[in-house]
């Protein structure tokens, strides 16, 4: 996270359930509502996936929570929301999830400079026996440092 960040909402999740291979950063095309609603860090990315279609990038299933005080005029809260990325970052994309069979996930919802930013990653997916071994690691990770804190 660099200087000038605020983290909405994150997906934690997705490093259990995917290998990430590679990050993107892309902006969200929102209306008024939804930005005043992200300020307020009401956002969930837990079920949330990237598309490509037609030659660009939508974003679904990310719940953003309606603004309290937007009346008659607020958005929907799991509408589809389009992603804006140049064409050659759309063009690698469109090869690896047709190619590989890789997945776009999104990890995080940020602002970065005022604007709403989406990080995606390009993923595959994990076996059962990989995720073992993730849980395996972090339990081992866990022991080591209370072992190096007891021994403090």
């Amino acid at each position: 996270m660099s200087e000038g960040e605020k983290i909405i909402a994150t997906n934690r999740k997705a490093y259990f359930n995917y290998e990430i291979l590679e990050k993107f950063e892309a902006g969200l095309c929102l209306m008024g509502s939804e930005v005043k609603s992200l300020r307020e860090g009401k956002a969930n990315l837990s079920d949330a996936y990237a598309m490509i279609q037609n030659d660009e990038v939508f974003l679904h299933n990310c719940h953003i929570s309606a603004y309290a005080n937007a009346g008659p005029f607020n958005h929907e809260p799991l509408r589809t929301r389009k992603l804006l990325l140049n064409r050659r970052e759309i063009e690698k994309l469109t090869g690896k999830t047709q190619e590989k069979g890789l997945a776009l996930i999104p990890i995080r919802l940020y602002f970065k400079r005022g604007r709403a930013k989406v990080e995606l990653g390009l993923g595959k997916g994990k076996k059962l026996y990989d995720k073992r071994e993730t849980i395996k690691k972090r339990e081992q990770d866990r022991e080591a440092r209370q072992a190096m804190k007891k021994r403090r």
